[in-house]
């Protein structure tokens, strides 16, 4: 059959990606504790495209997604970009996953245990010379305001946040690694259940490690710092803000 793909465009201009985007697919992702995790990654597979020809051919792509669908995770990234540019015949290929992470959190003082969601991006690039990889984190914290404790006479007002934090890395490393390290940044870590006695510790918690947005970035750039297999870092810290209209925000990259 003819390959339409392949002739001559209209218009002779060079493309840098094209490609097949929120692809929702069952994966497995390597999990610290158990050693796999099943879960749902939302895909975005891309090439890019010589000025001499018309299309892609978008079914190669899935037929890729299909071959590794039961090995998504940090290790066989380069693999996965490999065979994207041999199946396209594609000089560069460029994968993201996104998939929700799930870690089993227990109480501080009941032990009562849940399953708490943290949103994981995978990242990738790569074409004959080089490479680009990254791990997307986004970790919910709470901080509690230093202003508001300053000048209140009791109380202080807090709020749940998002933080979430982009690595390049050049050795292997475990999502929960992250996430833990993110966690010990805000002025408590969020838990999918509390009883009262947990609610009491998580408030004071809170009280005695009052946080800004501020605090929360360089704090966690301090500790990301200390890891030798990350080579790169962005931060960032949004804060839903309970007293304002508005929310918090804060971004801190690494110089390296």
């Amino acid at each position: 059959m003819k390959d339409v793909q392949q002739q001559k465009p209209e218009n002779p201009l060079y493309i840098q990606k094209v490609g097949v985007k929120d692809i929702s697919y069952p994966i497995v992702v390597l999990d610290r504790a158990k050693g796999q995790q099943h879960t749902v990654g939302s895909f975005n597979l891309y090439v890019d495209l010589p000025q001499e020809f018309k299309g892609t051919h978008m079914s190669r792509f899935i037929a890729v997604l299909n071959e590794y669908r039961e090995e998504i995770h940090i290790k066989r990234f380069n693999h996965i970009l490999s065979e994207v540019r041999t199946k396209l015949g594609a000089s560069c290929a460029h994968l993201q996953v996104d998939f929700p992470y799930f870690m089993k959190k227990t109480a501080p003082v009941s032990g009562a245990t849940g399953l708490m969601e943290y949103r994981c991006s995978l990242i990738g690039s790569a074409s004959e010379h080089e490479r680009d990889f990254r791990v997307k984190v986004a970790v919910p914290i709470q901080t509690l305001c230093p202003c508001s404790k300053e000048i209140s006479s009791y109380g202080a007002h807090n709020q749940r946040g998002i933080v979430t934090v982009t690595v390049r890395y050049e050795k292997f490393f475990w999502i929960e690694e992250l996430i833990e390290l993110i966690e010990a940044c805000g002025s408590s870590p969020v838990y999918p259940i509390l009883k009262r006695p947990d609610e009491k510790f998580v408030t004071e918690q809170a009280y005695d490690n009052p946080r800004f947005v501020e605090d929360v970035v360089r704090q966690a750039a301090v500790e990301l710092k200390k890891r030798p297999e990350f080579t790169w870092f962005s931060v960032e810290a949004e804060n839903f803000e309970s007293i304002h209209n508005h929310s918090a925000y804060a971004y801190l990259e690494s110089q390296s």
